[in-house]
Order: structure tokens, then sequence, then C-alpha cells
């Protein structure tokens, strides 16, 4: 499985949650769907979608540059592409190198000034903010979004428009050495019980790993084992996108979860660690000190690398739900203030859709291709597919601004109850929840 290393990896969208709930966690102390129920739209953005829109026939001839701003990791892997749009419309794509940390923002500012790009790469839940400053174009698909894992096309769609051609989906999965752990295993229970047999017969030091930031704790990484118990972040709505005035968590199954959170604990079963971090649990693993690791592909090179015979299993369940984990899509966007709309929605449409464009990204990067025709290639390796299935079961991360509101405290109680000594782990979490909603009214 060729993966980018996660050291390299700022441009996916489990950074950019990663990126985000620091920031957000710094200042305070960052499908079902992917759209949102902000009110916030952009006139200008579905004015320029409509220009956009109607051009269903190529522009050709036309001696228009577009700008596409990408990050140095994907540039290569569009080089041939731009080549092809250039010899059959005459339209040169420019690609333009930028530092990924700053990208999304340099988008926002500079747009309006007329000195951003045509067209943009980067994660689904960057949507929020985008639409929210009117800098995106709404994208129609048409006939080719049933080409696309239906997943990956509702990530990209916010208050019932598509902005965005998806070309990769990211998630987690459960990491199994098969030296240590031979069988996978289908609930949390069984998977705890199989690694706590491999330590006492000394095969694993661990019985289970994953990575816990020493502040914030992981809400993504742990969001599978909260799904399956019933509880989620958002719910949706009638449009199938996420609803920010319904918060998920209050529910039983929030409340059960924060039980089984300190059950796990550093005070309970330790199938949690509280000084486990990322790195920690990551080199632990390649190590072969545990026979199970909940991560996803930006972790694998190393493991293989390291020699741990891996297989990447289904998300176990805690509860009688479906562990459903965070999806992540990657995909294009064009700005709503691009001169050149008609050929920016030719080349994104009609170019990138291609599988020779979605298969040379997936050889650069080595996420899950998005198109159903380049995944089920990539699909002879059993890592990707592994990963790929998941996510086709999973959650697109909310792209709503509110999402921000709900990172600190929802990470700082996880980590709380796995550090255990709470007399009321239920309350806990409606005290959270309490505290997430006053944030969300502002």
């Amino acid at each position: 499985m060729k993966v980018r290393s996660e050291a390299s990896n700022k441009s996916v969208t489990r950074r950019a949650f990663a990126i985000g709930s620091l920031g957000t966690a710094a200042a305070a102390a960052l499908a079902a769907c992917g759209g949102g129920s902000s009110s916030t739209s952009s006139s200008s953005a579905s004015s320029a979608a409509s220009s956009a829109a109607s051009s269903s026939a190529a522009p050709t001839g036309a001696a228009a540059t577009l700008t596409l701003w990408t990050d140095a990791e994907r540039s290569p892997a569009l080089k041939d592409i731009a080549a092809k749009f250039k010899a059959d419309k005459g339209i040169e794509v420019k690609l333009v190198v930028k530092d990924f940390a700053s990208v999304r923002d340099d988008f926002i500012t500079q747009a309006p000034t007329g000195k951003g790009p045509d067209i943009i790469v980067g994660p689904h839940d960057w949507l929020g903010k985008l639409v929210q400053n009117g800098v995106v174009a709404p994208v129609q698909l048409g006939d080719k979004a049933s080409l696309f894992n239906p997943v990956a096309v509702k990530a990209f769609t916010y208050e019932g428009q598509v902005y965005g051609l998806p070309y990769a989906v990211e998630n987690i999965g459960l990491l199994r050495n098969k030296k240590i752990i031979p069988e996978a295993a289908k609930t949390f229970e069984e998977v705890v019980a199989a690694g706590k047999k491999a330590v006492s017969a000394g095969s694993a030091k661990y019985p289970f790993l994953v990575g816990l930031d020493p502040k914030q704790g992981d809400p993504y990484h742990l969001y599978p084992l909260q799904t399956s118990l019933g509880s989620v972040v958002f719910e949706t709505g009638a449009d199938g996108g996420y609803d920010a005035s319904k918060l998920g968590l209050d529910t039983p199954g929030g409340a059960e979860f924060a039980k089984k959170l300190q059950e796990w604990g550093d005070k309970g079963s330790k199938v949690f660690n509280s000084n486990i971090t990322a790195n920690i649990a990551k080199e632990k693993f390649n190590k072969g000190e545990s026979g199970y690791f909940l991560s996803g592909p930006w972790n694998v090179p190393d493991a293989v690398k390291g020699g741990v015979d891996l297989v990447v299993d289904p998300l176990p369940t805690a509860g009688d739900k479906p562990a459903q984990p965070f999806v992540g899509v990657n995909g294009f966007m064009i700005s709503a203030k691009s001169t050149n709309a008609l050929a920016a929605n030719e080349f994104v449409v009609n170019y990138l859709s291609l599988a020779e464009a979605q298969d040379s990204l997936f050889k650069q990067g080595g996420r899950p291709p998005a198109l159903l025709e380049s995944f089920e290639k990539a699909s002879a390796d059993p890592i990707i597919k592994a990963f790929g299935d998941i996510g086709t079961n999973g959650l697109p991360m909310p792209a709503i601004p509110q999402m921000d509101a709900v990172w600190a405290d929802w990470g700082a109680t996880e980590l709380k109850l796995i550090k255990g000594g709470v007399a009321d782990p239920a309350a806990e979490w409606k005290k959270m929840v309490s505290n997430v909603q006053a944030k969300i009214k502002g």
C-alpha cells in the first residue's frame, strides 16, 4: 500500500481536523452527510455557480489560463491531466504550489480581490467557512455523481448544493498484527478479550492501542465506539445535511459511552491509557507490543516497514449500532470569484473526474479513490480495500462552522473520563453537552 507518511501528510482531512482542533483548543484552552444548516449562504457563489453549471459545452479555443492552487505532493499527479486539457481545449492550467497550512485562509482573503485561483484542492470540511465567506461556487456533477462513492459526494454537499468534485476518501480502521492476533473480532468486547489473552500469553504488552492527546483526548479516533452506542455529534436534517441546531451528543448512548470511557480508562480495565500519545501508540504497535492499533492509513507504511504482519479489520462495535468513523474527503472546488468559471467547471467536472486523473492522484497519495472505477482498481491492495469499505459506511466530518464549538469540551471530557475518578460519568457528559450548546448559541 502506497500512502504518504503522517509527517508529510498535511493535506488530508484528518490532519485538517487536528490543526483545527488544536487551534480551537488553544484559543479556548479544532454519510449521513456533509452539509450543514448554517443560514449563511452566498448569493455571489450561487450566481457564479449558475454560470459555471451552465457550461456543458467545452470552451474551445479560449486563450484563458486557469490557476489551480495545490500542494507540492499533489502537483505532480495533476500535470498530465492539465496537459490533456490544454491539448483538447487550448487552455493552460497553471499549477501553483502553496503552503497547505495557510492555503484556506489565503484563499478566503485573496479570492474577493481577484488575486485568488480559479480552482483549489482541499478537504471537504473547509466548506463551512468557504461558503460562509462566499468564495466557492456550487458544482453540478449531474450524472457523474453516480460514478463516485456516495459518501464522498455527500461530504461535498452543503446546504443542499454540491461544492466540490471528490477524489480521495480517508478514515480510520482497526490495524491488527496477525502474528499476535490471528483472527478478526466483531465487537470491542471481543477485541479487548483477544488483546488481554495475548498479553497473558506473553505475546503482547498492551491489549489495545489508541493515541490520546494529553489535553484533548481524541474524539476523532474514539468516534466509532461512540456511534455504535447511539450517539453522534450532530443530527441530520430533512435535506440529509447536518443540523447545527440538533446536537446529537445528549442521548442515552452518549451517557453510556461516558460510563464506558471510565470503565476502559486508567482506573478501570486500562484498555485506554491517557499517557499513550499518537506517536507512542504507533511506536509500540510497530515494535509488536500490541496486536491492535486504532488508526488510519497514514500509519500503514511505517507499520509494514517495521515488520508488522498487518491486516485492517472493520471497526468493532461497543453497542448495537454500526461503528461509524468520521470520513474525510479531498476534492476540487471552484472559486466563486473566478473570471474563467466556464473553463474551470469544464476542467473540474469533465477532466478531474476521469479515471486517469483519479488513478494518478491515488498513485501519488495512496488514499482510496472517490471515483468507483479507480477504487475498484486500487482495491487489488487489500489494505486499500479495507479502508475504502469502512469509509463507505462512515459519516462525513461535519463541515458546519459550529463544529469549532464542539472539539475542546468534547475531547477534554473524554480525557477526564479516561483518567477516571469521576463520580457520575453521565452527569459529566451532560455538563459537556451544556457547555457546547452554550458556545454554539454564542
